[in-house]
C-alpha cells in the first residue's frame, strides 16, 4: 500500500512540475535565418510576392515528391493562396495566404532600402497565429545584395502542450526555413540579373497572321548600322516578293532573333501580307502555321522521308513553309499570350537589355517561356531623327503558362512607367494587340 502512495505522490508531484514549467514557459515562438543573396531586391520581392515558383524553392517537394499544390485567390500580392495536401505524415497538408507585401510592388525602387511580405500558415504545427515574416534589405557595395530574413512566429496561449513543442521549433520550422531557403537561392540564381523596375510589361493576346519572311544575319561589328541594313535590305526584297503575288504588306518588319552571339547576330525578318492563300507556282497554296509540333519527324524504314530544303516556288521546305523563291518563305505565325515590353534607343541595347528584362519578370512571376521553340522578337514602332527622340520599339516574349493570362500587375493597377532608354515621342502609338504576332518556331 505503500509503494503505491509513494508511486502516486510521484505522478502528482510530475505533474506539478510539468504544469509550472508549461506556464514559465514561453507562450509564443520564434526562429530565423537569414542569407545574402546577388539579386536587385525587386526581383527577390515580385518572386516571394506570389507562391508560383514556391513548388520549386520549398523543401516539402524533397520530402514527398508527388506532392500537389492547388493556387486560389488573386495572382500576386495580399490574398494569394497556395494550399497542399501529402499522404507523407512529414508533409501532411497546409495553405500559406500572403497577408502583407509592404511597401506596394510598384515602390520598390532604388530608393527602397526595405521591404516586408508576411505569409499567414495554417498547417499541422501546433499554436496559432502562425505565420512567416520575409524582411528583404538592400545591403553589401553599392547595395548590389539582397539580405533575407525568413522568420517563423506562432502563439501558444496557455495550451500547455503547445508550449512544450517550443523545445521542438528547430526541428520542422527551422528546417523548413534553411532548407527553403536554399533552393530559394538556386531558384533566384537563374533568374537575369537586371533590372527591369521601368519596364513596364503588358500581356497581350496576339492573333495568328500570315507573314512572307527571310532569314539573314548581320556582323555585330558592324553594330546598329549593320543589323538595321541587314532588316532592311530583306524588308525590302519581302515587299518585291509579295508585289509579284499580288498581296499588300501591313505594318512594320517583326525581327525574330534566333542567336544573338558575340561576332553575329543570326534572325529572321517577317512582314504582315493581307491574304492567307497565295498563288505561287501557278497553283493556290495555303500558308500554314509551323511550330516545333509540326516539324517532320526524321524518316525511318517504311516512312516517306522528310520535306527537303526545296528553292522550287510552290513546295515546302523541310520546315513545312511555302516556298516563295530561293530566300522568301511564306507561313503563319502562331497567335497567343506574348509579354511585351516597350523601349527606346539603339536596337542593340534595347534588344539585349528587354529581352532580359522579360526573362527575368517572367522568372519572377511565374511566368513560363520556351524562346528556343517560341522566339523573342521585336519590331520598330517608331522611327526617331536622331537627335530628339530615339527609335521605338516593341519587345515580344511568347509565354505559354501565366498565373494570370490577361494581365501583368502593372496592368491591372494601370501603373504606366516613363520609357526605360529615352524619351517617348508623343506621337506614338503601340501596335493594336489583336494585330500583334507570336514568335514563330525556332526551326526556321
Amino acid at each position: 500500500m505503500m509503494r503505491v502512495l509513494e508511486f502516486i505522490v510521484a505522478l502528482l508531484i510530475v505533474a506539478v512540475v510539468g504544469v509550472v514549467a508549461g506556464v514559465i514557459m514561453p507562450g509564443n515562438g520564434h526562429v530565423d535565418r537569414s542569407v545574402e543573396i546577388g539579386k536587385d531586391m525587386r526581383q527577390v520581392y515580385d518572386l516571394l510576392d506570389n507562391f508560383h515558383r514556391f513548388p520549386e524553392y520549398s523543401v516539402l517537394g524533397t520530402y514527398d515528391p508527388q506532392l500537389q499544390y492547388e493556387f486560389s485567390g488573386k495572382s500576386y500580392g495580399p490574398g494569394s493562396v497556395i494550399s497542399w495536401k501529402s499522404n507523407d505524415a512529414k508533409v501532411g497538408s497546409g495553405t500559406l495566404t500572403i497577408a502583407k507585401a509592404d511597401p506596394d510592388f510598384d515602390k520598390i525602387d532604388s530608393t527602397a532600402r526595405k521591404a516586408q511580405i508576411v505569409w499567414n500558415l495554417d498547417n499541422g504545427w501546433r499554436g496559432s497565429d502562425k505565420h512567416f515574416t520575409l524582411d528583404l534589405e538592400r545591403t553589401g557595395r553599392g547595395d548590389k545584395l539582397t539580405k533575407i530574413t525568413w522568420a517563423y512566429d506562432v502563439d501558444y496561449g496557455w495550451n500547455l502542450v503547445n508550449r512544450y513543442s517550443n523545445l521542438y521549433i528547430h526541428g520542422a520550422p527551422d528546417s523548413f526555413i534553411q532548407f527553403s531557403l536554399n533552393n530559394l537561392q538556386n531558384v533566384l540564381a537563374a533568374v537575369p540579373n537586371v533590372d527591369y523596375g521601368k519596364l513596364d510589361p503588358t500581356i497581350e493576346q496576339t492573333k495568328q497572321i500570315p507573314v512572307l519572311m527571310i532569314s539573314t544575319s548581320s556582323q555585330r561589328k558592324d553594330g546598329d548600322d549593320g543589323l538595321n541594313d541587314a532588316v532592311n535590305k530583306a524588308t525590302s526584297v519581302i515587299q518585291s516578293a509579295a508585289k509579284k503575288l499580288n498581296v499588300e504588306t501591313i505594318g512594320p518588319s517583326i525581327v525574330f532573333v534566333k542567336s544573338f552571339g558575340d561576332q553575329s547576330v543570326v534572325f529572321d525578318v517577317a512582314v504582315q501580307i493581307s491574304a492567307t492563300s497565295l498563288n505561287v507556282g501557278g497553283q493556290s497554296q495555303e500558308l500554314t502555321a509551323v511550330s516545333a509540333a509540326t516539324l517532320p519527324a526524321p524518316a525511318s524504314a517504311g516512312t516517306a522521308a522528310a520535306p527537303s530544303d526545296s528553292n522550287t516556288p510552290g513546295s515546302r521546305d523541310r520546315f513545312g513553309r511555302l516556298v516563295i523563291d530561293s530566300d522568301v518563305r511564306g507561313q503563319l505565325v502562331e497567335g497567343g499570350a506574348a509579354l511585351k515590353g516597350e523601349a527606346s534607343g539603339q536596337v542593340a541595347i534595347v534588344w539585349q537589355l528587354t529581352r532580359d528584362q522579360l526573362k527575368a519578370y517572367a522568372a519572377t512571376h511565374g511566368y513560363r517561356y520556351d524562346d528556343v521553340t517560341n522566339m523573342i522578337y521585336y519590331s520598330k514602332v517608331k522611327q526617331g531623327d536622331n537627335v530628339n527622340t530615339f527609335d521605338q520599339y516593341e519587345v515580344y516574349l511568347p509565354i505559354t503558362v501565366a498565373p494570370d493570362q490577361t494581365q501583368t500587375p502593372e496592368q491591372a493597377a494601370g501603373i504606366k512607367q516613363e520609357s526605360l532608354n529615352g524619351p517617348a515621342s508623343s506621337g506614338t502609338a503601340p501596335a493594336p494587340a489583336s494585330t500583334a504576332p507570336a514568335a514563330a518556331s525556332s526551326s526556321h
